[in-house]
């Protein structure tokens, strides 16, 4: 599959992301997942507005699709959307809600933002393709931290390492939000069950890019971007 991307730049990001206005768009949200979400689509997959329904296309799934402004800058900086979309979230007659919508925005996935259900759909969609014969395709699903509360998570972890779901990849933006928290860290969370793991600083790009590139045969991946400081 032949990717081409745009010549947009990150330095474009933040005049993108200030057009979407509101308190609807979640800004703590938006910036915690701000520079993965950039790294994922300037870097890592292999997917373009002009190859959103081409079936050896990666996917990427936001399951943390309750403040997705970053994510609409992100494909508005790529050329998914038009920027003026960004002017009027949630409006009677946008395109862009304050769950992205998969039948509306071009290059969305699923639709989301009921937290927790990401990982499976992913796991499913990594299965589906598998089923098809499709073993290039890579599926990334970002989560936050929160939501690996939820307990379909759980299962979604367990089924996947099982299985050696190889062509799967989580990422987790760890902004220190769960109430929960694991022994040993999120990472040991996936590692118990046969993932592959790698936890980087969640705005240095550099150190992203190399940890989403790291996957290894026979096992799922999971990525942990640390955005909030340690206390």
């Amino acid at each position: 599959m032949t990717v081409t991307t745009t010549t947009a730049d990150a330095s474009v990001l933040g005049g993108l992301l200030r057009r979407v206005t509101g308190d609807e768009k979640h800004a703590p949200s938006a910036h915690s997942t701000l520079d993965v979400l950039w790294v994922l689509y300037d870097r890592i997959l292999r997917v373009t507005p002009d190859t959103v329904d081409a079936p050896d296309r990666d996917r990427f799934l936001l399951s943390k699709g309750h403040g997705p402004a970053a994510y609409y800058a992100v494909l508005a900086a790529k050329g998914f959307i038009p920027p003026e979309w960004l002017d009027d979230l949630g409006g009677p007659d946008s395109r862009l809600g304050y769950h992205p919508d998969r039948l509306l925005v071009p290059g969305v996935e699923i639709g989301s933002g009921s937290l927790g259900h990401g990982l499976g759909l992913g796991v499913g969609t990594a299965l589906g393709l598998r089923a098809q014969g499709l073993t290039d395709p890579r599926v990334y699903v970002l989560l936050g931290d929160a939501e690996l509360d939820e307990g379909a998570n759980h299962e979604a972890i367990a089924y996947a390492g099982a299985t050696g779901l190889d062509t799967l990849t989580a990422v987790v933006v760890d902004n220190r939000s769960a109430t929960h928290g694991w022994p040993g860290g999120i990472d040991t969370r996936f590692t118990v069950n046969g993932w592959t793991a790698a936890t980087v600083d969640g705005r240095d790009h550099d150190a992203l890019a190399a940890a989403l590139t790291a996957h290894r045969p026979g096992r799922p991946h999971v990525v942990v971007a640390v955005v909030a400081p340690k206390h």
